[in-house]
């Protein structure tokens, strides 16, 4: 176990080197000039170059992005053109809301997706199967911010039963939560669905359900624990993409994540922040695949980890 933690650990470190270079890359080639967001349309070209060379961005590639880099390995994300903070501040400072938006989501698309996973392939080919599966169709293509907005309005603003936006307490985050799990259940019911389908094939369920066990305990003690083994690789998957792919989300209801941070960042091409953001948010899929492959050994005892 050791020895896997620790290679798995290496090649995330080597993913994530490749990241940082690929993202300074585009970042570095990008036509947008961050200097002039900084010294505004006014300024003169000697200005401009000033500020170029305070910022040491009139270096060549190599030499920014090793800079860049051994800041890294100091701690140190960088300093943001705009707001003059340290980009790990920024970050740590938006870190909660984030890690808050993004539990209640997984937590909101697990329940509504495997329940209708699960209730799919028990009925499988029958009429409530197939409107099941249309349904996690449209929930999937749905845009974030039609259902964000849609939950809004009838939610909030025509039954007031939960607030318009807003961050604090447990009711601003219902409707985020689930705008993100309603689109996030569509995936889980589709693959919980063909996943018991084919375990329910399996030679132990039948032996199960000779021996008389009810069709319930059947599911819950034997089915469910060998179903949901695809599905923990996809909850690992999810934590990166809530980490930052949350943006729409967080500008419908408001919410002060590093999704939002990450969107004014791009806006006012603010380099450092746009890095430290994609940084964190690799860091959290790497993270997570990790944490989905050692849990998967105490579900299933079958699979070993070598």
């Amino acid at each position: 176990m050791l020895a896997y933690v620790f290679r798995r650990l290496v090649q995330s470190a080597l993913i994530l080197l490749g990241v940082s270079f690929i993202t300074f890359l585009l970042l570095y080639v990008l036509p947008a000039d961050p200097v002039r967001q900084i010294a505004g349309r006014s300024a003169t070209p000697e200005t401009v170059e000033n500020i170029r060379r305070q910022l040491g961005l009139d270096q060549p590639f190599i030499v920014q992005y090793g800079r860049y880099l051994a800041g890294l390995f100091h701690g140190d994300m960088g300093r943001s053109y705009l707001q003059k903070t340290e980009v790990a501040a920024l970050i740590m400072a938006r870190l909660p809301a984030t890690l808050l938006l993004m539990l209640g989501a997984i937590v909101a698309e697990l329940a509504i997706g495997l329940s209708l996973g699960v209730l799919a392939a028990v009925r499988r080919g029958g009429a409530l199967d197939q409107s099941l599966m249309i349904a996690s169709f449209v929930a999937v293509s749905a845009p974030q911010f039609v259902v964000g907005l849609l939950l809004l309005y009838v939610f909030a603003v025509k039954l007031g039963w939960f607030p318009i936006g807003g961050y604090g307490h447990l009711s601003n985050l219902v409707l985020p939560a689930m705008t993100l799990g309603i689109m996030g259940s569509g995936w889980y019911s589709r693959m919980m669905r063909s996943s018991m389908i084919d375990v329910l094939r399996s030679d132990y369920i039948r032996t199960a359900r000779a021996k008389g066990l009810g069709r319930a305990r059947v599911l819950a003690l034997h089915a469910m624990p060998n179903a949901i083994l695809p599905i923990i690789a996809m909850i690992g998957i999810d934590i990166g993409i809530f980490m930052s792919g949350i943006v729409v989300v967080e500008s419908v209801f408001g919410w002060p994540g590093i999704g939002q941070l990450a969107w004014q960042a791009i806006q006012r091409v603010d380099i450092p922040i746009i890095m430290g953001v994609t940084l964190v948010s690799a860091c959290a899929i790497v993270l997570g695949n990790l944490l989905a492959d050692l849990v998967t050994p105490f579900i299933d005892p079958r699979i070993k980890l070598r």
